[in-house]
């Protein structure tokens, strides 16, 4: 990127008056040499010892040279897909060399950056801030435990490339917590971990998770290189999970390993936190993930039912992500920013490969697959968004979309839809290539040449579009170009459904409930009446969206009414369900009363389809494409 030079002083005539101080931040490059050297890296001392309150401070020492210099906090977070680094976050920033405090003046256009005149004879500064660890939908400790992002406590030099840029980090845990990070070369002394000196990429990419109650597990193991599952829980309960289950989670390096065909990580440490106060995320790194979930997850039956495919998804994405990745998507330090279009492939493919890879280790039934697939379909043919915006305009806006709030999600579409999307457009990828090949190739011999050779460190390889489609024309020729124009860059008022029937199997909807839409409303206390009346009902009886066009809609029914009774009698989803079935024997309309702001009003809604919910059945005939899927691959 083309580094833009501050206008002079010099050059008065072009502007009318030129201001003291420091000029703006140029446009973020990463041409200037970096100080923090292998051999001279920055320091950074993480206290966490208060971590438990939310609260943690952070060191460093940057070298720098005397003049004008110029640091930043990370913007564009890896793997978030967006200008996520949490600038609210720090506080009391503090900066001296030698004992001596020196002024610091943010930038007046990039906040991200600081800027300092450095004195003399000085070369490296002293710079300490304090880490405000939680927020709003975005907590990050509890008493007992804690997840640490590296990138959102420290400072780097301005316009350096992350590959360049050295760090020693160290971490001072709360007495009695344990720790798992992929970073190499711990040394533990009392409650401080000293890691080895890394780049900065290296860093960021290699989150820490500490806590007073875990486990740490080891999965897998083939002579130096090793899979870890580093459980902390909130309770020590939690931690009381199944030899059984385990089992399975041991099977991912060898599914994976056969679904690939190669291994691009030399040690794995999937972290994973038990937690009702943290929200459920996953975030994925080289050789490593950040993986969050209920404090029920391996001990409820019912979470991995849904949710199984939390820790595989992020752990297929050390190949597909971190070892591939988007050209646009690549860039040289964190404040560039990323372009996210081509995470249909990233994010759309992998979403598609989770979940094959949480059913071929047994976490999850392959016989499940047919009503879990059902579900995902529905949900993307009964969006109304996609009857005017592309899938490829999700991926192009994703870095807004991941953070949007507010109403009717369904009509402005989410970043989670080239994630389910994505899902049926890859499946449809497979299930073609299994079709024209006889059942000779499949998906797996696409990832075999995508993710070549078979073993290195992690490190990165990019591609484009072009390089997608000509990859999948060496495993089958076919117009691969036409169909991925048809399916993500035009707008299609269906998904991909040739998949359904070309497995073996059709859609059909019936009064019978699906059982993956069960325990989803169970687990998250919610109604789904989406196919229906068409409305999400939260726990506390409101109203979360209303598909547009439905019943519902038609009655004035809007994201935020709080439903108090239906029919006369108060609202309970047991009460819902009485009356759905009984409307669709007569001829009234359903009397919602609901409560809006503080006003009270009936809404007539007139629906008597009865209870719909959506199934694949076999087709007679016809092999069970999905069967072979999701069997097993690797040799038992």
């Amino acid at each position: 990127m083309k580094r833009l030079l501050p206008l002079s002083c010099a050059s008065a005539l072009l502007i009318s008056l030129c201001v003291s101080g420091p000029s703006p931040a140029a446009e973020p490059n990463s041409n200037a040499r970096s100080y923090a050297t292998e051999s001279n890296p920055e320091t950074l001392v993480l206290d966490a010892r208060d971590v438990g309150r939310g609260l943690m401070t952070a060191t460093m020492r940057i070298p720098v040279s005397p003049g004008q210099f110029t640091f930043v906090y990370p913007k564009w977070v890896p793997g978030e897909h967006g200008p996520t680094g949490p600038l609210a976050n720090i506080s009391e920033i503090k900066v001296s060399a030698n004992g001596t405090p020196i002024d610091w003046r943010r930038d007046t256009v990039d906040m991200y950056a600081f800027h300092v005149d450095v004195p003399r004879g000085v070369h490296a500064l002293d710079v300490r801030f304090t880490v405000l660890v939680n927020a709003p939908d975005d907590v990050m400790s509890t008493p007992n435990l804690a997840i640490v992002n590296w990138n959102r406590v420290l400072f780097y030099q301005a316009d350096t490339n992350s590959h360049e840029v050295y760090f020693k980090p160290s971490i001072i845990l709360p007495d009695g917590w344990s720790y798992g990070t992929a970073l190499p070369g711990p040394e533990q002394s009392g409650q401080r971990v000293d890691f080895a000196v890394v780049p900065l990429n290296m860093l960021v990419d290699s989150p820490l998770d500490a806590g007073r109650y875990y486990k740490h597990i080891e999965l897998w193991r083939q002579g130096s290189a090793y899979q870890m599952l580093d459980v902390f829980a909130d309770a020590p309960q939690d931690l009381d999970f199944k030899d059984k289950l385990i089992a399975k989670y041991k099977n991912m390096t060898p599914e994976a390993l056969a679904l690939y065909g190669s291994r691009h990580w030399n040690d794995y440490h999937a972290l994973l936190t038990l937690s009702d106060a943290i929200g459920f995320q996953g975030i994925e790194h080289h050789q490593s993930s950040d993986n969050r979930a209920p404090d029920d997850f391996l001990t409820n039956p019912k979470e991995q039912y849904t949710d199984g495919d939390l820790v595989t998804h992020e752990f297929s994405h050390s190949w597909n992500g971190k070892y591939r990745r988007p050209y646009d998507l690549f860039t040289l330090n964190f404040q560039i920013p990323e372009q996210t279009d081509l995470l249909w492939v990233y994010e759309g493919m992998n979403q598609y490969l989770g979940d094959l890879l949480s059913f071929r280790t047994g976490i999850r039934k392959p016989s499940d697959y047919p009503q879990y697939l059902a579900t995902v379909y529905s949900m993307m043919a009964s969006e109304p968004g996609r009857n005017t915006e592309p899938l490829i305009d999700t991926t192009t806006a994703a870095p807004y979309l991941y953070e949007a709030r507010g109403t009717y999600s369904s009509i402005r579409r989410t970043a989670g839809d080239f994630y389910t999307e994505g899902e049926l457009l890859w499946l449809d990828v497979d299930s073609i290539i299994r079709e024209k090949t006889g059942g000779r190739k499949s998906l797996d011999t696409f990832l075999h040449l995508y993710s070549v050779p078979t073993l290195t460190g992690p490190i990165t390889r990019t591609y484009t579009r072009a390089d997608i489609e000509h990859l999948l024309n060496e495993v089958v020729p076919y117009d691969w170009h036409g169909f991925f124009q048809k399916r993500v860059y035009e707008v299609a008022p269906q998904p991909p459904t040739d998949e359904l029937a070309r497995a073996g199997w059709k859609l059909v909807y019936t009064s019978e409930p699906n059982p993956y839409i069960e325990a989803v409303e169970a687990l998250r206390h919610m109604d789904n009446q989406w196919l229906s009346y068409g409305i999400n009902v939260s726990k506390d009886d409101t109203v979360t969206d209303v598909r547009e066009g439905s019943p519902a809609w038609a009655a004035g029914m809007a994201p935020g009414m709080k439903i108090v009774a239906v029919d006369g009698q108060a609202y309970s989803s047991d009460v819902l369900q009485y009356v759905l079935e009984q409307a669709e024997h007569s001829t009234g309309s359903t009397q919602f009363l609901v409560q809006d702001d503080g006003w009270y009003r009936t809404l007539a809604v007139d629906y008597h389809g009865g209870p719909k919910y959506p199934h694949l059945v076999r087709l007679p005939g016809t092999q069970d494409m999905l069967a072979k899927i999701m069997a097993p691959h690797a040799a038992q």
